[in-house]
């Protein structure tokens, strides 16, 4: 007999309310960010909702480990930078916050790949890196998987699951758009 999987599906009206949650979450928490970064496909669409409601300017980040294929995932250095700060720069030496979005922290391989990254792109030894890491980059998702092995906290997030307990596929409208076959 086949293993049945439970689907969440979210709606459009779904959506824009969690995005309004992270906003408010951040308004409470007194933190702006200086730029928000969308995560290519599925944070994309929340941080373009986010950027939109806030007018913050929006960036995207290509982290694509599906498939094992960390190759094609794209670094950016000056990304690091900013959030580090340099002496000299427009940050007075102080880093900028930045709000990083995906859909869904799901086993937090995308979260941690982003911080070994930047860490080793920016001053890798520096003990710094543990006060920018929730001081200047907080994370946002739509959907936190408790189960995820990512090494901070999320900082804001509107929807719980324990896939460990739960085997539950989630789809998002911007997924739930048909089949298609090569």
């Amino acid at each position: 007999m086949e293993k049945m999987i439970k689907k969440k599906i979210y709606s459009w009206k779904d959506i824009e309310t969690m995005c309004v949650s992270i906003v408010n979450q951040m308004y409470k928490d007194n933190w702006i960010p200086n730029y928000i970064v969308g995560i290519t496909r599925g944070g994309n669409v929340p941080a373009t909702i986010i950027s939109n409601m806030t007018g913050i300017r929006c960036e995207s980040l290509k982290v694509s480990l599906r498939d094992d294929d960390a190759n094609s995932s794209e670094s950016n250095c000056w990304m690091a930078e900013d959030a580090f700060g340099y002496p000299g720069q427009d940050s007075g030496g102080q880093g900028k916050n930045i709000l990083i979005v995906d859909d869904i922290n799901d086993t937090g391989a995308t979260f941690n790949w982003i911080k070994k990254d930047w860490q080793e792109a920016c001053l890798p030894n520096s003990t710094e890196w543990n006060t920018v890491w929730g001081n200047n980059v907080r994370w946002a998702v739509l959907t936190d998987n408790l189960a995820s092995k990512f090494e901070h906290k999320i900082n804001y997030t509107c929807d719980e699951v324990n896939k460990a307990e739960e085997d539950v596929w989630l789809v998002y409208p911007w997924e739930n758009v048909g089949e298609y076959h090569a």
